[in-house]
């Protein structure tokens, strides 16, 4: 038993079409066989018809009656005209051994005429001639009907012809025909044999094909696909089999690209928060062996020292709090508390917060608010968590004498916070990395100092949990604008549970010209990581 598909499908479609040939060849050739004889047979039943009516006329001819007398007796000259030559000649004719019954006619109840043969009436004429090319002796018989040699003789005649062993083309034609068939069974086991070969081998190609693209992918080449022209020429289930295949390896090269960029993430991430430490753990270490020195001694010293330390480690706390919720925020851990409630609460909540570090820094914060109610559904707490860090980031970013500005305007969509500054701006080549974990950019050092670089990646994190959208345009010395835009119902809006984040496209602002239109803003835009509460 072939071991391959490939092999068994060409092994059996052979198998059913030589048993086919077995059955049917030997039903056809007895069949045939049956169809001829019953001709001949038939043949044979006219010939001897034909051959009494001849004899009873050249007897009727030739011989001067009484052919029979009345006691039923064959007379000498009708006995001597029935065996010879001529008889011989009819019976070469017939191609059959000829019995010839010669007696009285009876006539019964129906109209048909029998024969009452004579007692020397029966005569046997054998034939002589050799058979023809192709012919064979059958064991054949055939009677004819009774023929009478004169009906308007005192004693008329009747004449009753069985011709028997005639020579017949049937067992030459049956056995053509049976060789025939043998050839024409051989074409079609051949053509069977090519035919079985060439569909297994389409049938099995895609099959092949998925084996070598498992095998691929098993390898880890996870670009391994089945061709969809291959695909497409196999069974539908086979095709189908195929796409679901390919399905099956987009979704493990997609899902394995995934863990690959978390995995590279979460080594960016450890190697970052390993820098984010050192630095005040340092800071802490070296203050602490200068107090345990001669420092310690003068009062002055040991003060500065301390409030170091203590500075230190506020960031360190900052720092563990911020980490903490991104790590929660990130692994869907966080339930939103969804309320209908109005936006302009958290708002200006959030703005009022931040209005005394504004007045420290010399800074002007305004807020504009709209007169009715912008109700939809958010969570307050993490909805002013988001106007908070922005409005932070805005202040630390600009410099004194600056302004920063938050406005709460209803959509159709839903809601928009637009927060904007008159800071130093954000250069066309950082806005792609401005959401990553612990990027600060490169301008206003002291600003990026006094930052874990956390804050834009946990506002990008609950606007995608409340399935909005993060808009930011930038000019460089002019100031930036991020606007936040919330749906009114974050668990209607299509594809927002737990789907995976797609990575930020972003399309720098250009400064535009002097005088000329303000370019539009740089959209960065993100599915949900996690579900809705």
């Amino acid at each position: 038993m072939p071991r391959t598909f490939q092999g068994r499908l060409t092994l059996g479609f052979i198998t059913v079409v030589s048993l086919t040939l077995l059955m049917v060849g030997p039903a056809v050739i007895i069949r045939l066989d049956d169809y001829f004889l019953q001709q001949e047979q038939t043949n044979l039943e006219s010939r001897a018809n034909s051959t009494v009516a001849i004899v009873a006329l050249l007897v009727n001819q030739e011989v001067d009656p009484p052919i029979v007398t009345p006691d039923n007796e064959l007379t000498a000259r009708a006995g001597t005209y029935l065996t010879s030559n001529v008889m011989q000649g009819i019976a070469n004719d017939a191609q059959a051994d000829m019995k010839i019954e010669v007696g009285l006619p009876t006539r019964g109840a129906d109209p048909k005429v029998t024969l009452v043969p004579a007692a020397n009436g029966t005569l046997l004429v054998p034939q002589v001639a050799d058979p023809k090319r192709g012919q064979t002796k059958e064991l054949l018989s055939a009677t004819s009907s009774v023929a009478s040699t004169d009906p308007g003789a005192l004693f008329p005649a009747a004449i009753q012809v069985t011709l028997s062993n005639p020579y017949t083309y049937r067992t030459s034609t049956l056995t053509q025909v049976t060789g025939l068939f043998l050839v024409v069974g051989l074409i079609a086991f051949v053509v069977s044999v090519v035919v079985a070969s060439f569909l297994a081998r389409r049938f099995t190609t895609p099959l092949r094909r998925l084996t070598t693209a498992a095998r691929d992918l098993e390898q880890g080449m996870l670009g391994s696909r089945v061709p969809t022209r291959l695909a497409a020429t196999g069974a539908v289930e086979i095709s189908e089999l195929s796409r679901q295949f390919n399905a099956m390896a987009d979704r493990l090269e997609e899902s394995v690209a995934i863990i690959r960029r978390d995995r590279d993430r979460s080594r960016d991430f450890l190697a970052d928060v390993s820098h984010e430490l050192r630095t005040p753990i340092t800071a802490l270490r070296m203050s602490n062996e200068l107090l345990s020195e001669s420092a310690g001694d003068d009062p002055e010293t040991r003060a500065e020292f301390l409030e170091s330390s203590r500075q230190q480690l506020e960031r360190l706390d900052w720092l563990a709090q911020n980490l903490l919720e991104l790590s929660k925020l990130d692994s869907g851990l966080v339930l939103l508390d969804l309320r209908p409630d109005d936006l302009r609460a958290a708002v200006e909540s959030s703005v009022e917060q931040a209005r005394a570090s504004a007045a420290r820094r010399g800074l002007t914060l305004e807020l504009e608010l709209p007169r009715n109610p912008v109700r939809i559904r958010h969570d307050p707490q993490r909805i002013g968590q988001v106007v908070t860090n922005l409005v932070g980031n805005a202040l630390k970013f600009t410099a004194r004498g600056g302004s920063v500005r938050v406005q709460l305007e209803a959509t159709t969509e839903g809601a928009q916070i637009t927060v904007s500054d008159t800071g130093v701006g954000i250069d066309a080549s950082e806005l792609p990395r401005i959401f990553d974990r612990f990027y600060r950019g490169t301008l206003a050092n002291e600003a990026r100092g006094s930052g874990s670089g956390l804050g834009l990646a946990i506002v990008k994190s609950i606007v995608d949990l409340h399935a909005g959208r993060i808009a930011v345009d930038s000019r460089l010395g002019i100031g930036t604008t991020f606007t936040v835009s919330l749906p009114k119902d974050p668990r209607a809006v299509e594809d927002a549970p737990l789907q995976r984040p797609i990575p930020p496209q972003v399309v720098p602002a250009v400064d535009p010209p002097a005088g000329g239109p303000t370019a539009e803003p740089a959209q960065v835009a993100d599915s949900s990581p996690s579900a809705a509460s």
